[in-house]
């Protein structure tokens, strides 16, 4: 059988934010001109965001007035802490965030711990050793032979390579069933700032953990899932300095230029129809909504029905943009969605640093019992033709 996703579980922080409560939070900041208030207004509202999560409380409507913690004063300034605060909080709260995650996927999928294989983590908010890797093996008691992956700082794109990196483990071993998990606190890395760069990454990310599990063993999900059928990865012409991540003095710095969504806009026809030539059109689409602007130039470059990224949109809506775990979240809505049946083809994209761009070509495939229960229904009709239900 070929290499599938059978499950995928999602996690986020308890703390839920509106846009508007973290716009006026950044419109309030002391180095905020008339100019800066402008473009943060515009930039807010323009995202598409309606609620985002993070794993800083007080950033949250119900977190105590006058409380003072490492990232807001009790005069509601925003506080720079220091990389290695940041840091510090991300080794403290993201395990917890990935664990979840995977134990939810392992129980949609049928998959006790003893059956995981091999474990491969992503993330590009954080750093320590024994990693990210480690710590899920402890945390959900998976056998200490566990072979481990970490891929780290690649950006948005990463659960694509993840993805890519499990499928070919699971052809090589059919027996393989491997624990993919996303986890990304963007948040702990936001700074007030007048930059316009840094006003738009403060506007759309946000944080989440995603898992998937992923075998060609028939008895894993039932035979159902999405067949990983292909993969692509592909470097835009430009864009190098316009989509960059780096480590500086008082967290990871974004740059995001407005040139990304253009570039995308220009060059995805021509890397979509590369990896897909010779293929019938895909019947549905994971697109990682970088922002509303990166949906709608893919829309637009594509010539796709404003349908197809339906999904996308709704994920950017409720969650932004949490970086390598949110195209698993749009996978997850997908894999719950009856429109979306056997046989359907979905075509996965993702953009990272660079710029690149990863895709993928899944297949769903509906789990046995669904498909005998499906027969059954189809043969009853055709046995009584003049009885409605």
């Amino acid at each position: 059988m070929a290499p599938r996703i059978v499950s995928v579980g999602t996690a986020v922080p308890a703390t839920r934010v509106t846009q508007e409560r973290v716009r006026e939070l950044f419109t309030a900041q002391p180095g905020a001109d008339r100019l800066a208030q402008r473009r943060i207004r515009a930039a807010f509202d323009a995202a598409a965001i309606e609620t985002r999560h993070t794993v800083i409380a007080e950033l949250g409507d119900g977190f105590p007035i006058g409380s003072t913690s490492g990232f807001l004063g009790q005069d509601g300034v925003l506080r720079m802490p220091t990389t290695g605060t940041r840091n510090d909080a991300y080794v403290r709260l993201a395990p917890p965030l990935s664990a979840e995650a995977a134990r939810a996927a392992m129980t949609d999928a049928a998959a006790e711990a003893s059956a995981i294989t091999h474990v491969i983590t992503v993330s590009c908010t954080g750093f320590f050793a024994p990693g990210p890797d480690y710590r899920l093996v402890r945390d959900l008691g998976l056998p200490a032979t566990v072979e481990r992956y970490h891929l780290g700082f690649i950006g948005c794109a990463a659960a694509l390579p993840a993805l890519r990196l499990a499928a070919r483990i699971c052809a090589a071993q059919p027996e393989a069933v491997v624990l993919v998990v996303c986890a990304e606190l963007c948040s702990l890395h936001l700074t007030t700032s007048t930059d316009p760069q840094q006003i738009v990454a403060a506007s759309v990310f946000a944080d989440g953990a995603a898992a998937a599990v992923v075998t060609a063993d028939p008895g894993i999900g039932g035979g159902g899932g999405l067949e990983l059928d292909a993969f692509a990865t592909a470097l835009t012409s430009e864009g190098e300095d316009d989509m960059v991540w780096r480590i500086g003095d008082h967290g990871f710095e974004m740059v995001l230029s407005a040139e990304v969504p253009r570039i995308i806009g220009r060059e995805i026809r021509g890397a979509v129809d590369r990896f897909l030539e010779g293929s019938p059109p895909p019947d549905a689409w994971a697109v990682h909504p970088g922002g509303r602007s990166v949906l709608d130039r893919v829309e637009s470059g594509l010539e796709l029905d404003p349908a197809s990224l339906a999904t996308s949109r709704a994920v950017l809506r409720d969650y932004g943009n949490m970086s390598s775990a949110t195209v698993l979240f749009i996978l997850r809505e997908l894999l719950h969605d009856e429109a979306v049946g056997e046989g359907a083809r979905i075509a996965g994209l993702a953009f990272g640093p660079g710029l690149t761009v990863e895709s993928a070509l899944m297949t769903r495939r509906m789990p046995r019992t669904a498909v005998v229960a499906l027969d059954v229904e189809e043969l009853a009709a055709v046995a009584a033709p003049g009885v409605s239900a």
